[in-house]
Formats: C-alpha cells, structure tokens, sequence
C-alpha cells in the first residue's frame, strides 16, 4: 500500500506517523520546503510537532505530483474551507484507483456540505472511493504514540478494511463503520460545542457548567444527524462523544482553546492569532447553523457561539440566553 498525505500540518504529520509505524509507504506533501527538509533529514516536524521523533521510514516532498503518484490512499488533511481551491489543483493528479480520505472535520462555508461532499463535487471521485476517519484523536497525543482510537466510515466495506489495515498500530486502533453522515457531523459540530466550552472555562464558570453544554452539545448533534440520516448510534460511538469528550475538555484542543481565550476577554482577532493554528469551528459554526435552520433543527448552543462569534452577543449573554431557555423533558430529540 502506498500512501500520500497532504499536508505536513500537525495532524496530518500524526497520521503520517501511525501509517508509517503500520508499515504502510507513506509520503506526506508540505508546501515549505523547511518543514519537508526537516522531515527527510531530521526526521521531525519543528513547527507542527516539535520534539517528536517521526520514523525514519516516513517521506515529505513538496511536489504533489510525486506523492500522489502510485497512491493507493489520498489522506487529506488542510483546513477545511481551503478544501475546494486545492482539490481543483489536486484532482488531475488522482489516479482512478485512488481512495481519498478526509480528515477534516468542517461543514464548506456558503455549500453547507460535508467534506467528503466537497471530494465528490470537485473531483468527480465516486462516494465509494471517499472514506472519513474521525474520532477522539488530539495529534499531539496520537504522534507521541499514546492509545487511541478511531473510525474509518465509508460505503464501500473493503475499502474501509483496507485502510483499516494500512493505519493499525499497537497504540492506535480503527475501527471501521458505513455511517459518512453521523461521522462526519459528529467531527464538525464538537468544535463548536468546544468553543462554548472554552467560552464556559473562560468564564469560570464551572464543571457543571461543561457537563451541560458536552451533554447539550451531543443532543444538538444527534438532532441535526437525524434529520440528515444519520444513524442514531453513531453518536454514542467515538465519532461521536468519544471524540466531542476530548475536544471538549484537552488543553491539546485549538476550537477550546480559542473559545477559552473569547471567555477571558479576547477579542476574535485576538483569539486568533493566540491560538496560531485553525480552530475549525470558528469559521463552521455559522454553516452549520445554516444547515440547521434550513432544515428545521434547533441548535441553541451553536446559535449563542456563531452570535458571539459575530458580536452581536456578549459572552455573559449567551451564558444567559442558554439558562433562561424554557425546561422541557430530557429525551432524545428534544
């Protein structure tokens, strides 16, 4: 199996890393040249993932051409609103064998579609050929070899096993799962959650406080899944509040991180060149609520996140705004 990996950011170079301790070829494309040299030479990511030893079987190049060349696997892993631009650059290089996975975990600003929806429009991949891993997967933890799991969801079965195989590690562990929807909202919407989490720390506004949004946040999630047919169960999985769980409560988590520095008092602008590195739900929030509200899903936590985003809410507004909602019975869907 020959694996391309675009691009050298922190995530990307974590899977890398698994791919190639699995035994897998592997080839991960950097657009700078300092980082691709670093990896070929050093065997390490200074910018994305210093001090990590990355094994010496693991390859870097700056040309697309050449990683995606023989390529059994197109790991995909940039920022999700760049995807489109760079797949209209990418897509004359895919060979027609070539299954290409998404690791991104964003819903297309002005589309409202699903990562791997945007693979398909652009690239004219059949959805067979597109699969997404998703999970409770911090790269940070992932590329210093800590446990961890996965799934890789795709419609077509052997082609999830296959890539199940090329990623197995004694410390990292796929598991695979035909529900694309459920897992791919499921990594989209716990970055916002995450932020309104961050929001809630920032505040100092207790554990209580987090239950209830990580708890809130998985029904929001569950609902929006629904109507989009999604299988229910897939949210009690780890696409689902295994990795809403991490992203909600590491120090490791940018979309926390980011809402942390909003509940201290920062402004976006501020909170963004703080977390240096792209906090997803920042630019997601807003269409997913638009995928929300197109299709008749109340989602009150991303509402108050996306208003706060925007500033036409304050962050002790929103605390409020969610804690004057009217009670209603806990069950699912509501």
């Amino acid at each position: 199996m020959k694996t391309a990996v675009l691009s050298a950011g922190s995530w990307g170079t974590a899977f890398a890393v698994v791919l190639a301790d699995a035994g897998t070829d592997v080839i991960l494309h950097g657009r700078r040249s300092e980082i691709v040299d670093a990896i070929n030479t050093r065997h390490e990511n200074p910018v994305y993932l210093p001090d990590i030893i990355l094994p010496t079987s693991l390859k870097a190049t700056t040309d697309v051409a050449q990683a995606l060349a023989g390529a059994d696997f197109l790991v995909v892993s940039i920022p999700a609103q760049s995807l489109r631009d760079n797949l209209a650059c990418w897509a004359p290089l895919i060979e027609s064998s070539t299954v290409v996975v998404s690791l991104m975990k964003g819903i297309e600003t002005h589309t409202g579609l699903r990562m791997s929806e945007v693979i398909t429009e652009v690239t004219a991949v059949p959805a067979e050929r597109v699969a997404v891993l998703s999970g409770p997967n911090l790269a940070r933890e992932i590329s210093a070899r800590r446990p961890a799991a996965s799934v890789i969801a795709c419609r077509n079965e052997i082609a999830a096993k296959s890539l199940q195989e090329a990623c197995l590690t004694p410390y990292f562990r796929p598991y695979t799962n035909r529900d694309v929807i459920g897992c791919e909202l499921g990594g989209a919407v716990k970055n916002v959650i995450a932020l309104a989490i961050g929001l809630a720390a920032g505040m100092g506004l207790g554990d209580n406080a987090r239950a209830l949004l990580i708890t809130r946040g998985l029904a929001e999630t569950a609902r929006l899944g629904a109507k989009l047919g999604a299988d229910p169960l897939t949210f009690s999985g780890l696409a689902g509040v295994g990795d809403l769980i991490a992203t909600c409560t590491s120090p490791l988590s940018r979309n926390r991180t980011f809402g942390e520095h909003l509940g201290q008092g920062m402004t976006v602008a501020e909170a963004t060149a703080a977390t240096s590195q792209t906090a997803e739900g920042v630019k997601s929030s807003q269409s997913i609520l638009g995928l929300a509200q197109r299709h008749g899903v109340e989602m009150p936590i991303t509402e108050v996140v996306v208003a706060v985003l925007h500033g036409s809410m304050t962050v002790a507004e929103a605390a409020s705004r969610l804690m004057s909602r009217s009670p209603k019975p806990e069950q699912y869907g509501a």
